[in-house]
């Protein structure tokens, strides 16, 4: 499914929408440009797993966790080297425990993660992005 966002809220209004649909377990590769809208769409998900509070990027402390109905963990890949690090931060006890693990920067560990999404995000002009959501 491939859909336009003109605005930051469109963009949090899909990721609510995907986060209202998704199941536990799910694993989520995001990909985009910097600046492109990935935590903007990770808050709309948090938002549909029934988490209220606020949602940041976890660009340096690679994880962040959000306790809502379903438990989301969003993890940023930007500064990892590849996927021996990410299980080093204990990425299985993560997928243990039945949440949603939504990936920004997927594009680090690609075909060493098991992802079930993929969510990528083209910035098409200033205000626009191009969102494409596949399951894998």
């Amino acid at each position: 499914m491939s859909t336009y966002c003109f605005t930051e809220e469109q963009t949090e209004k899909l990721g609510e929408i995907f986060g209202k649909t998704v199941r536990c377990g799910a694993v989520v590769a995001m990909c985009g440009d910097l600046g492109a809208g990935k935590t903007a769409f990770c808050r709309g998900v948090a938002r549909g797993l029934g988490y209220t509070g606020r949602v940041t990027s976890p660009t340096y402390s690679l994880v962040n966790e959000y306790e809502g109905e379903t438990p989301m963990f969003h993890f940023d890949l930007y500064r990892l080297s590849g996927a021996d690090e990410l299980y080093d931060l204990g990425l299985e006890e993560y997928l243990d425990r039945g949440g949603v693990c939504m990936m920004e920067w997927s594009e680090r560990v690609e075909g060493e993660i098991p992802f079930t999404h993929r969510v990528t995000i083209k910035t098409v002009d200033e205000t626009t992005r191009e969102i494409t959501i596949e399951v894998i």
